[in-house]
């Protein structure tokens, strides 16, 4: 996994440091303004072309950012006006102004422009309250003037740790251009639908510790030149009552790069692909092998007496383990016997987990899963349409915003498979569950609009190739 200072993904007090710094090395907050101004005004004009351009200034230093760019189009011959409904309350924000050129209007009703783009710089990453109805409005009646709107780091009204909506009835933007790093409501629910298409204005900020990062598409590589079965890793499934989604496990694993896979059957699979290998046997019985790289317990599992039993014998046999599904809502602290490596539980699952290890279900949750990872000393992979894995160590990625066609019932299997088959190969939990996630939305990618959970396991093969 890449971890370059432009992955970071930072809350408002990490990114005021990362601007402290630059100061520190010479750097001023005017010189970061026009350098983080001209860096979005070069994707405004790659948008706007020959098209007009609207800008809303707020008071602060997003309003600075938001003259910087209009000045910036200005030189560049694009027709620009600038709504300034306040007037600039910092020093930079203030110079930035006076060095704009133009015209600048209050955003009265009566001198509300039609144009084609819109560029948000009412109020930056800082904002932590509602905005104020009358300029609330200002902002939603120019976007629904303009044909294509773009916010600066955030869209007003969203705050930008939480990504909750600060005001109601938010608009839609089209891009959000984050200046600097990017910041965790660019990927967090509710709001991170309302960003559109995401860019990045790197100013050079350094790694800040602590700092959690954007999953990034990972390097797999092809087999080693002497690699065999085992070597490549024995990926164990320990099946249950449901052998339909365990099947979706195993079908996904196929493709992601164990070099053996064996199912333990719970109830009759029926007919299986003749390269995996189905066993009847009893699960500590099958366990036992110590060439076994990685086990999977939980889809299809069941939730029953012989359900914990079987869970009991993969906890038990030591190995890195990925836990899912119904064994999720089974698991307890005091049964974790082995090597429980990874968690991989939806919201009611967490909430589950939460509740079976003495926790709090409040909060946001990359800190919930952060808090399960350090209280289980498992991987955490909280999945949803703001997925974020959380290690024990403290260690967090943040996925990018999947394609909403996951929204069907069995690819939560699939993903588990993907994961369970990538620990195979690695042995090492925290880059199996990034690897998984990231082949997981590229299956779904490849997969297209409307597919079946068994049509994201056969896009795996896919989106291994792509990552080779």
């Amino acid at each position: 996994m890449r971890q370059e200072n432009n992955t970071q993904v930072l809350t408002v007090v990490q990114m005021r440091a990362a601007e402290a710094a630059l100061i520190a090395r010479g750097a001023s907050v005017e010189s970061l303004m026009v350098l983080a101004g001209r860096g979005a005004g070069a994707y405004v004009d790659r948008i706007a072309a020959t098209r007009t351009v609207t800008v809303l200034c707020g008071p602060g230093n997003n309003g600075g950012d938001g003259y910087v760019i209009a000045q910036y189009l200005r030189a560049l011959g694009v027709p620009v006006c600038v709504i300034a409904p306040l007037p600039p309350k910092t020093g930079a924000a203030s110079a930035a102004r006076a060095a704009y050129g133009g015209e600048i209007i209050d955003g009265t009703p009566a001198t509300l422009p039609r144009g084609d783009v819109l560029v948000d710089c009412l109020f930056g990453s800082g904002l932590s309250r509602p905005i104020d109805s009358e300029v609330f409005a200002l902002l939603t009646g120019l976007c629904e003037r303009h044909h294509y709107a773009i916010a600066i780091d955030v869209p007003s009204g969203v705050d930008a740790d939480s990504g909750a909506a600060l005001n109601p009835e938010m608009p839609q933007f089209d891009l959000t251009i984050a200046l600097g790093a990017w910041k965790h409501a660019h990927f967090a629910m509710p709001s991170a639908p309302l960003m559109g298409d995401l860019r990045l204005v790197d100013i050079g900020c350094a790694a800040m510790p602590d700092a959690a990062h954007l999953l990034q598409a990972p390097h797999l590589g092809t087999p080693a030149p002497d690699a065999h079965k085992y070597r490549r890793g024995l990926l164990t499934i320990v099946g249950g009552a449901m052998p339909g989604a365990t099947l979706l496990s195993a079908f996904a694993a196929r493709h992601a790069g164990a070099g053996y896979l064996r199912l333990i059957a719970g109830a009759d699979p029926g007919p299986v692909p003749h390269d995996l290998v189905v066993s009847h046997d009893r699960p500590d019985q099958v366990l036992a092998d110590k060439r076994i790289a990685a086990v999977l317990v939980g889809p299809g599992l069941g939730r029953d007496g012989i359900a914990r039993e079987r869970l009991h014998a993969a906890l038990a046999a030591g190995f890195p383990t990925v836990v899912d599904a119904d064994a999720l809502m089974l698991l307890r602290p005091g049964r974790i016997i082995g090597a429980v490596t990874i968690l991989t539980p939806h919201e009611g699952e967490l909430a589950a987990l939460e509740r079976a290890f003495g926790l709090r279900g409040d909060g946001l949750k990359r800190d919930r899963a952060l808090k399960l990872a350090a209280a289980s000393g498992a991987v955490v992979v909280a999945k949803g349409p703001d997925t974020v894995i959380a290690a024990p160590d403290g260690r967090l990625i943040i996925a990018p915003r999947a394609s909403t066609w996951l929204s069907v019932a069995g690819t939560g299997d699939v993903l588990a498979g993907i994961v369970a088959s990538r620990l195979a190969v690695s042995k090492d939990a925290l880059r199996a569950a990034a690897e998984g996630v990231w082949l997981h939305g590229q299956a779904a990618q490849i997969a297209g609009p409307a597919f079946a959970a068994s049509d994201l396991a056969d896009a795996v093969r896919l989106a291994v190739r792509g990552a080779l």
